[in-house]
């Protein structure tokens, strides 16, 4: 209840926390709530804020879906190219109370079909509003001279093609096709791709780690290239990144890392699909709503309440 103090300094209003708020309250209803430092009210159905809403800081890492891994052509020795991770990135937001912010989790890029110069697929981006945007893994094609995609990170190139180039900030540059037509390795969030060479595909570039959830997890691996029939596919980037070779293997799932590209073989293989990505917010737990959608991962670390979407929903603040 209002009190009037010595009649000229004001009134003080009652005061409550967020979980402490009266249980049964009437319309006109006001307090001070300690949570926010702000005055609100209840409109007969909800809380409302007496003025601009409070706005408090969260921890956010969006990592886009990283891009598939390019098959190699029917009838062809040509190895393809890697995928480029999801582009990654990290930093802090302005999140105002009671404002949804919606998390879209991007998808991996599908992997080349066996067809000379058909490329697979970039990833795509991964978003919270407008105000964070990752973008998807660039993908690769098959045969004796094409450039991979540009992208969160490049995909790979192949035979004399260059690398695709990687979003500033985000990613890398994938690596250039080799001699007797490798693919290069897609680019990573954190290294280049590496080149073809000679009988080999290129390394994917390895990814970067985050401890947003409390431990240390790396994202956004490229794909490694394939080679020609003979030769050795690239190695995976740390960070879910997949292999190249006879049989390429799929970047990991909610990791952003690229898909393999496919050794050279005269029955054509299908490149790898790229990893889907992922969207995490760490919010102060003083601070948590705890109103989402999608089912996110709920945790804790420390004094923070941590949101893992590992597909698109929403979390009010």
């Amino acid at each position: 209840m209002s009190v009037v103090i010595n009649g000229t300094t004001g009134i003080v209003e009652a005061s409550w926390t967020t979980a402490t708020r009266p249980s049964s309250p009437v319309a006109g209803q006001v307090g001070y709530n300690t949570t926010y430092n702000a005055l609100e009210y209840y409109n007969g159905s909800a809380w409302v804020f007496a003025s601009t809403a409070p706005i408090y800081s969260a921890t956010y890492l969006a990592v886009a879906g990283g891009g598939g891994g390019s098959g190699s052509a029917s009838g062809s020795t040509n190895g393809g190219g890697g995928g480029g991770a999801g582009g990654y990135l990290t930093s802090t937001l302005s999140l105002s109370v009671g404002t949804i912010y919606t998390a879209t989790v991007g998808s991996g890029g599908a992997g080349g079909s066996p067809t000379a110069g058909i490329y697979s697929t970039n990833g795509t981006n991964s978003t919270i509003n407008t105000l964070v945007n990752a973008i998807g893994g660039g993908g690769a094609t098959s045969g004796a001279s094409y450039n991979g995609a540009s992208g969160g990170s490049g995909g790979g190139g192949t035979g004399n093609g260059l690398a695709g180039s990687g979003t500033v900030g985000q990613g890398n540059n994938g690596g250039a096709g080799g001699n007797n037509s490798q693919g290069g390795g897609g680019g990573g969030a954190g290294a280049v791709g590496t080149a073809g060479g000679n009988n080999f595909g290129g390394n994917g570039g390895n990814g970067s780690a985050s401890s947003i959830t409390g431990s240390s997890v790396t994202y956004a691996g490229g794909g490694g290239g394939g080679a020609y029939s003979t030769g050795t596919g690239g190695t995976a980037g740390t960070g879910g990144g997949g292999t190249g070779g006879q049989s390429p293997t799929a970047g990991t799932a909610n990791t952003g890392g690229g898909g393999g590209g496919a050794n050279g073989n005269s029955g054509g293989v299908t490149g790898a699909t790229g990893g889907s990505g992922i969207i995490i917010l760490s919010v102060p737990t003083a601070f948590y709503s705890g109103i989402t959608t999608g089912s996110p991962t709920i945790t804790t670390s420390g004094a923070n309440t941590i949101i893992k979407f590992t597909a698109s929903g929403t979390y009010t603040a």
